[in-house]
């Protein structure tokens, strides 16, 4: 395939060089594949902690998740439960900076969805709480703000 020079992509007989290597972004099926959207290193940076979050159909966003993309994590309450945040006059609901590094299929039968979530490492614990306590929201943060 003749490629116009501005077109960075992995050539066949350089296949070598991406073998191992981690996608850094959602690579599409069909596409060409540019040295850019792998990397060589972990995709949890120093000082970061995974989140596994599963979400519910009706929780998962209709935009696809993909590796790098700003979420916040919220803290929601189970439905009917007082906010002790709001006697004390506490600015809205508690949530916590993250970031996509992968998110799966539904799963068949229950449509959950799998998000793993980059967080800051001593917000890690909080949010695994969250998630174990079905009190935790995703929201996507829109690329300006991030």
């Amino acid at each position: 395939m003749a490629l116009d020079p501005a077109v960075k992509a992995v050539r066949a007989d350089e296949v070598e060089s991406v073998v191992g290597k981690r996608a850094a972004v959602e690579l599409q099926p069909g596409s060409l594949l540019s040295p850019s959207q792998v990397t060589k290193d972990s995709l949890v940076k120093v000082g970061e902690q995974l989140v596994p979050i599963g979400l519910k159909p009706e929780q998962v966003p209709a935009t696809a998740l993909v590796p790098g993309q700003k979420v916040q994590l919220v803290h929601v309450l189970a439905q009917g439960a007082a906010d002790p945040g709001q006697e004390l006059g506490k600015a809205g609901p508690q949530s916590i900076a993250g970031r996509v590094v992968k998110a799966s299929k539904a799963a068949p039968g229950t449509g959950v969805v799998v998000v793993d979530v980059a967080t800051a490492a001593e917000a890690g614990p909080t949010a695994a709480a969250w998630v174990s306590a079905d009190a935790l929201r995703l929201v996507l943060v829109s690329p300006e703000n991030s």
